[in-house]
């Protein structure tokens, strides 16, 4: 049975209005801890604690109302002036909203919270009696390790497994999977859910204490419910409005059309009878247009859900980390696909957690470099055409191309041939391989060369983009470019033979002839030269493993975020809005989905980042295009 006897509900209303206001509070302490003065800021966190407090008083969460009546009175002395805020109090103040957190995860499980750390608590109590301020958790430097690391043995450590499973793990150095700390991830998973309304419903399964599993965790049932819950969203009731709208003016075209049908087929087709039918069927093509720009307005989100968190995990980093780092924020309002919102958390903790470690410099260190002792770090979102575009900047060291080449060489990563080749962009995307680091010793922050492989994998799986822009001693830039919404793809359909194929049209630059005679072989490859840019001609029909009956004569000036190249194809069908089907069942290495033409012909979208990967290994491509001419 549930804790909540029916109230499940009113728990599900109380998380999601208690996490978004939990997530303003928490961007109001960073700011409070620059302008500790503000009477606004600390009233507004006064009402913010009050309001998750009554909310948990109602539920009978009795030790979330512990909590947070302790960090009501403590803000009470605040606003009152009977108490100075330091680097100290407001590592305390962190600690017990972390503490809320936490329990707000408990709830969601709908089991009563354990008490708080006890010393959380403990601390809480010593300032509020005047006994002074001891943090319940201190940020310590972080130490380099002392020593070049080992390469890992197949042999597991049995030792730290166990102590993991039964959750009294000693200190030590992270794994090379721990990336993000439980703090961060707890921060960034209530980040990816809270534009989510919770499904109320199912309580029945879900009754068992936290404490009844091992370790604390989930059942796989929960785990496929709370999978569930990330498929609901919150939509504004005016373009729920709209959507009834139009579907109602659709149906009033459809009678229309409905009518003229009967009309033509009774005989009737003078011209005054077509010339309705041809208003009916362009009234019915704009209408549809709008509805399915309706529908996607539905999915979309404001990005500054996820951005809030971010000002809260660059504070406590750059203090851990011994730096002064502000996170600014611009663009909050920008709309995105709701999905994206989802998988975008990752990413962008790595890229602001490389930004505090790798990219800015300590103060001393800046001072000396003549500038301000305290670094800038910009997350910005805009919409640019069909794409959102993020950014993320700082004002740090930032990266030495030549020093990238060098070190890749160093790890094996890439031969010293390879290495002279490559571009100042190539080098700097270098950084995004497996295995790339630049840290001689590693940290519990960083060093295994973990991170920004995820960063450019998240991205590429929303058919995104990301470029690197960096100035040695004035610091870096990284462009994120992504589809406004991931339902509707545009694709350029080429032809090979009669057989069409879809490429996303993000990866398209140009189309151009293809002249036999100007293809010049370098290194045993086909290459072209365009504009004095010598580029590498794949043939389309080759990549698939096709025979190739003559030479094609277009090209498709493809980019990708590691290469630029020419696809030649037999000739082109045109543009258009793909909607994504995925195959299920069988789905043929390089196929991105299949999507279905006006003619209703089955077309395969085709995945280019596989099919470069491995090129010629794909014959499966001849079974999967018969059974799609079948369907």
């Amino acid at each position: 049975m549930s804790d909540f006897g029916g109230m499940e509900d009113l728990l599900q209303d109380f998380l999601q209005e208690a996490n978004d206001l939990l997530s303003d509070v928490d961007n109001k302490l960073v700011d409070l801890e620059k302008m500790p003065d503000d009477r606004a800021l600390l009233n507004d966190i006064f009402r913010g604690f009050h309001t998750v407090k009554g909310g948990a008083g109602f539920l009978n969460a009795t030790e979330l109302v512990t909590l947070c009546h302790l960090t009501e009175n403590l803000f009470d002395r605040l606003r009152n002036g009977e108490l100075e805020l330091t680097s100290e109090l407001m590592d305390v103040i962190m600690d017990a909203t972390k503490g809320v957190r936490e329990m707000f995860g408990e709830l969601g499980q709908l089991v009563q919270p354990q008490p708080a750390d006890p010393a959380v608590i403990a601390a809480l109590k010593g300032v509020l009696s005047g006994e002074g301020v001891v943090a319940a958790s201190p940020p310590e430097q972080v130490q380099p390790a002392t020593s070049v690391p080992q390469e890992p043995t197949s042999e597991p450590d049995w030792s730290a497994l166990h102590a993991a499973v039964t959750r009294d793990a000693p200190s030590v150095a992270p794994t090379q999977s721990e990336v993000i700390t439980k703090a961060e991830a707890a921060i960034v998973e209530a980040a990816a859910t809270s534009a989510a309304v919770v499904a109320p419903g199912g309580a029945a399964a879900f009754g068992r204490r936290a404490t009844d599993r091992p370790g604390g965790q989930p059942t796989s049932a929960r785990r496929a419910e709370e999978r569930g819950r990330e498929n609901t969203i919150r939509v504004d009731t005016s373009r729920l409005d709209q959507v009834l709208n139009l579907s109602g003016e659709i149906g009033l075209t459809k009678n229309r059309l409905t009518s003229l049908r009967a009309d033509i087929l009774a005989g009737k087709n003078d011209s005054e009878t077509l010339h309705a039918l041809d208003q009916a069927v362009s009234q019915l093509d704009l209408l549809v247009s709008d509805l399915q720009n309706s529908v996607m307005k539905t999915r979309m989100q404001p990005i500054g859900r996820l951005f809030q968190k971010y000002p809260r995990i660059a504070r406590d980093l750059a203090r851990q980390l011994g730096k002064d780092v502000e996170l600014v924020l611009a663009g909050e309002e920008t709309e995105v696909d709701k999905t994206m919102i989802e998988d975008l958390a990752d990413p962008l903790i790595h890229l602001i957690r490389n930004a505090v470690d790798h990219g800015v410099e300590m103060p001393e260190e800046r001072q000396a470099a003549g500038k301000p002792p305290k670094s800038l770090v910009r997350l910005e979102a805009r919409q640019e055409g069909d794409h959102i575009v993020l950014i993320i900047a700082d004002d740090g060291k930032g990266m030495n191309a030549e020093r990238i080449r060098a070190k890749a060489t160093e790890k094996g990563l890439i031969s010293e041939e390879e290495a002279n080749t490559l571009d100042e962009r190539q080098s700097l995307n270098l950084i995004f391989m497996p295995g790339f680091s630049t840290k001689t010793q590693i940290s519990d922050v960083s060093g295994r060369g973990v991170g920004m492989d995820v960063v450019k994998t998240n991205i590429q799986k929303l058919n995104g983009s990301i470029e690197i822009r960096s100035e040695p001693g004035k610091g870096s830039v990284f462009i994120i470019s992504l589809p406004l919404t991931l339902a509707i793809l545009p694709v350029l359909l080429v032809l090979l033979g009669d057989q069409p194929f879809a490429l996303p049209l993000s990866l398209v630059r140009e189309i151009l002839p293809i002249e036999q005679s100007k293809i010049q072989e370098v290194g045993g490859k086909e290459t072209l030269v365009v504009r004095g840019e010598v580029l590498p001609v794949i043939t389309l029909a080759r990549l698939l493993g096709w025979p190739v009956e003559r030479y094609p004569e277009y090209g498709v000036f493809m980019q990708t975020a590691e290469r630029s190249f020419i696809l030649a194809v037999d000739s082109f069908a045109g543009r258009d809005d793909a909607v994504i089907k995925s195959l299920e069942d069988f789905r043929p290495k390089g196929v991105a989905g299949v999507t279905t033409l006006s003619n209703g012909q089955i077309v395969l979208i085709l995945d280019m980042k596989e099919l470069l990967s491995d090129l010629g290994q794909h014959s499966d491509f001849g079974s999967a295009v018969r059974a799609l001419d079948f369907a």
